[in-house]
């Protein structure tokens, strides 16, 4: 049985969101700052930089809260039969989404830039479909690795696809509420306007749904045997 408390495992989910969102908006920033008007290249450094971020933050923080660093994530945890409480759950999505609010504004504050609302408007049926398939194939790498006892491989595994997917698809792969409510207090490159985020938010629900459904399908629990 877990003995972590509820606190320590919030606050791995609150930091680990913050850094995550840190990284992405910091490393944004920083792409438009380095190759201005070359809009390919920018988009090359913030997702090389999100990549390898975010599959270092999965293993340093799995061993404390699972890191899920995503509502969505935990959601569908505990639809799939995980172990989080409630409470728990609650903790988490409170965390993730505070912590990607704070990391944002750390961003801001280390390249001098003010944390302002975006008006960078993502809105297209696309970009829309672009949400739902990123956060599809999120979910179906997290848990099909999980199910199949290949837990080590979801920090690079996770990290990559995130990588593959700012290029995959229309929408950059969001793929998480969390950061993209975070993404509404930058007016830099990573931005999102906040009608953008509540739809891409929507869309990032029914694609968590799409991926449950196919761990579901393609990775069934163990049926328990008959005594």
């Amino acid at each position: 049985m877990d003995t972590t408390p509820t606190w320590r495992r919030a606050g791995a989910e609150f930091v680990g969101t913050g850094l995550l969102v840190s990284i992405v908006v910091g490393s944004g920033i920083a792409a438009q700052r380095l190759s201005p008007g070359d809009t390919g290249v920018q988009l090359l450094e913030n997702s090389f930089a999100t990549a390898l971020g975010l599959a270092v933050l999965i293993i340093v923080f799995e061993s404390v809260s699972g890191s899920h660093f995503n509502p969505l994530v935990t959601l569908a945890d505990r639809v799939l039969g995980g172990s989080l409480s409630p409470a728990r759950t609650s903790a988490y999505a409170v965390a993730q989404v505070t912590g990607a609010i704070a990391g944002v504004v750390l961003a801001n504050a280390m390249f001098d830039t003010a944390t302002a609302v975006s008006v960078t408007d993502r809105l297209s049926t696309g970009r829309v479909l672009g949400e739902i398939v990123a956060t599809a194939g999120l979910v179906l790498v997290i848990f099909s690795l999980a199910r199949s006892g290949r837990t080590r491989l979801v920090g690079p595994a996770v990290g990559a696809y995130i990588g593959a997917a700012y290029w995959f698809t229309s929408s950059t792969s969001f793929a998480n509420p969390a950061v993209t409510v975070g993404r509404i207090f930058t007016s830099t490159f990573a931005g999102i306007a906040p009608l953008s985020a509540l739809v891409f938010v929507l869309a990032q629900l029914v694609g968590a749904g799409v991926g449950v459904a196919l761990v579901l399908i393609f990775f069934p629990p163990p049926r328990k045997a008959t005594p």
